[in-house]
């Protein structure tokens, strides 16, 4: 990854604006600028840009690793242990440490939306002020370069694979979760054959039945499939930082005929969608056209989320497809392609695919049949 193109444009972006220092606390942007990639549970992370260094702050635990993978200048390490105490036991110490070489009143690009709380007023009532960094780097992040695109075509064939093996074992009697085994273990297998030594995740969800599969975001479970059940198989695949997105809705069993059209309606919304998806339109247009056609078949109240959403680092991010979004969509950028349409009690329906938007329209990268016929078993 170019580490050094991306930490230049933020210094500009820093100079233009007067910011004389920027801690990046958001760990999707430590990765995106440092690539270094953190478990963060309850240990802070801080990441220090100035116009001549940067910086990482980890705990102990990482000092490893940070060694070993972030692209930084300096690393600056809190501990948990006493042997160690007295080189510091909070990032807090050290962010007080490198800002006060800045006079009085410095101003500090932190993400408003991701600093905590209590760390903002501490900057603030120390005389800081604090400057929103956060929309620039999201700005940054909305258009893939080559090799961001490349990773995400990788993790298409990923999600794509372990999306197909999971449905070829669909049945009745087997639990959620044992439908998401299948095609993890086939993931698992082959992302280590394919690519030794990398970064994998991944996210699997198959609510089933006429409650759960209504239920847009819900974990699978150890409810067993049944005959005539809606089921949402959706995955989300991961190498190396970078992802793509794969759902269908799939039937056990010929499903009655009040099912298969609305099935079909949420099908024909989402080629409408990857139809219109292009550079120079807005991103309202691509959702409104899926929209349309769930509203005109009566169901536009059972269609509660966006079209689609930017996908890359993060496993939602910006830009996002609604109704209300005037943003101009440009080549380079990625979303999945998700209408859906959610009845309670009955059944929801959303499929979903990865484009990537090109100078000749948009590229889907993932690849499973969307049709009726192919997805009853």
């Amino acid at each position: 990854m170019n580490f050094k193109k991306r930490l230049s444009k933020i210094r500009t972006f820093m100079h233009e604006n007067n910011v004389d220092l920027s801690l990046i606390i958001q760990p999707e942007n430590q990765y995106y600028i440092s690539g270094f990639k953190a478990i963060v549970y309850s240990r802070p992370i801080g990441l220090v840009v100035t116009s001549d260094t940067i910086s990482l702050i980890v705990p102990g635990l990482d000092e490893k690793h940070a060694e070993a993978e972030a692209t930084v200048d300096e690393i600056f390490v809190y501990y948990e242990h006493p042997e160690k105490a007295e080189s510091g036991i909070s990032y807090i110490d050290h962010i007080e440490k490198i800002i006060s070489t800045f006079p009085a009143g410095a101003r500090i690009g932190v993400e408003f939306s991701a600093i905590q709380l209590d760390l903002a007023n501490h900057l603030k009532n120390s005389g800081y002020e604090l400057f929103d960094i956060g929309e620039k780097i999201a700005e940054m992040r909305l258009i893939k370069d080559e090799q961001e695109i490349k990773l995400m075509m990788e993790a298409a064939g990923l999600v794509s694979l372990a999306l197909s093996e999971s449905l070829r074992n669909a049945r009745a009697g087997i639990s959620e979760i044992e439908l998401d085994h299948f095609g993890n273990k086939t993931l698992f297998e082959e992302a280590t054959e394919r690519y030794p030594n990398s970064y994998l995740d991944y996210l699997v969800l198959s609510p089933s039945g006429p409650t759960r599969s209504s239920w847009p975001h819900v974990s699978s479970n150890t409810r067993s499939l049944q005959e005539n059940d809606v089921v949402i198989h959706s995955r989300q695949v991961g190498i190396n930082g970078y992802r793509a997105e794969c759902e269908r809705t799939f039937f056990i069993g010929e499903p009655k005929n009040e099912l298969k059209e609305v099935f079909n309606i949420a099908f024909e919304a989402q080629k409408a969608a990857m139809k219109i998806i292009q550079s120079g339109i807005k991103a309202k247009e691509v959702d409104m056209a899926a929209r349309k056609i769930i509203q005109e078949a009566g169901y536009g109240e059972y269609c509660v989320h966006r079209t689609g959403h930017g996908i890359g680092l993060g496993y939602h991010e910006e830009p996002y497809l609604r109704f209300d979004s005037d943003l101009i969509l440009k080549e380079g950028m990625a979303f999945s392609i998700e209408p859906g349409i959610y009845i309670p009690n009955v059944a929801g329906f959303r499929h979903s695919d990865t484009v990537i938007i090109t100078e000749n329209g948009a590229k889907v990268i993932t690849d499973y049949p969307r049709e009726l016929k192919d997805l009853v078993f």
